[in-house]
């Protein structure tokens, strides 16, 4: 008898935890999956991912993610330049024919004192998995006119391209590269609540 009703204590304890955890699609008419590259050492290119797709699980009460996953096009990418593109498109950097995704899925969170969250998580590029820390703000949950409920937040991260097998290495001649090896990871999620 004690052990059953510490099973259904222990079974309560656990549906009580996911009550107020939601499923929520990314939205990519409102989100951006970009980064940032240095170029010949002087300046950033900006770029982002046209086409990705992801779901994340947000506990409401904790403010804290559980869950999420997303998976990036690498022959969406986009600079504004198509001569740039296809060569990010290229063995050169992403491969994208023999590597058409890159993969993103959450292991944990880390909250500092301030309630600031960091996601950890192993990030997938070119079949190489890395695991990289994505520090995050969340801006909240509103319904949108339709009564659609939407959450927002934004990650920003850094990582090292060689890392993943991306390792085009011209070099100027005053020695820098013409690509920095940094890239820094800027993403801006509105993602709505599944029905």
């Amino acid at each position: 008898m004690k052990r059953l009703l510490v099973l259904i204590a222990a079974s309560v304890f656990l549906f009580s935890l996911n009550v107020f955890a939601g499923v929520y699609t990314l939205d990519p008419d409102h989100s951006n999956m970009g980064f940032s590259v240095k170029h010949m050492v002087i300046s950033n290119v900006k770029g982002n991912f046209r086409d990705f797709r992801g779901e994340i699980e947000f506990d409401e009460t904790a403010r804290v993610f559980k869950k999420a996953n997303a998976a990036v096009k690498t022959a969406s990418v986009n600079t504004n330049n198509e001569k740039r593109d296809e060569h990010l498109r290229s063995p050169d950097f992403f491969d994208a024919a023999k590597y058409p995704e890159i993969r993103f899925t959450l292991k944990g969170i880390n909250k500092d004192a301030s309630g600031k969250m960091n996601l950890i998580g192993d990030l997938t590029i070119k079949n190489v998995t890395k695991e990289i820390r994505l520090d995050t703000a969340f801006h909240g949950i509103v319904k949108d006119p339709w009564g659609n409920q939407r959450l927002g937040f934004t990650a920003e991260g850094q990582i090292d391209r060689r890392d993943f097998n991306i390792l085009f290495d011209k070099v100027l001649e005053t020695g820098g590269l013409v690509v920095g090896n940094e890239v820094k990871i800027l993403i801006d999620i509105e993602a709505v609540l599944k029905k």
